[in-house]
């Protein structure tokens, strides 16, 4: 399967369980990978491939949405919608605090989620 992967969408929102997280919000880093198939192409046509503009324009309207608690409800939101576009046969989302509030965590916390049509 061919893919488009998107590294890195960042995003000031206020998502998480703790009340501060919900009150004065955090950056997160949303990368996605588009599972397409890609063996018909033959152009160099933005209209006969997956606009990958469209699927990062999906992840800021669910960041930006309702806060959720967990990463993990988001990344399966994410999935899912993504999933809508008629070209894209799989999708795996990371979702990512780089700087959790949580005490000798440094290097951040992710989920990954994988879905398929």
């Amino acid at each position: 399967m061919d893919r488009i992967i998107v590294n890195e969408i960042v995003c000031y929102a206020y998502h998480g369980v703790l009340p501060e997280e919900n009150t004065l919000g955090q950056e997160f880093r949303v990368s996605i990978e588009l599972g397409i198939d890609l063996s018909g192409h033959k152009n160099d046509q933005i209209d006969q491939v997956t606009d990958y503009r469209q699927a990062i324009a999906i992840v800021e309207e669910i960041m930006y949405e309702k806060p959720c608690r967990l990463l993990e409800t988001l990344a399966c939101t994410i999935a899912d919608k993504l999933l809508q576009i008629p070209e894209v046969l799989e999708t795996t989302v990371e979702i990512s605090k780089p700087h959790p509030p949580i005490p000798r965590v440094s290097g951040g916390i992710s989920v990954v989620i994988n879905k398929r049509k």
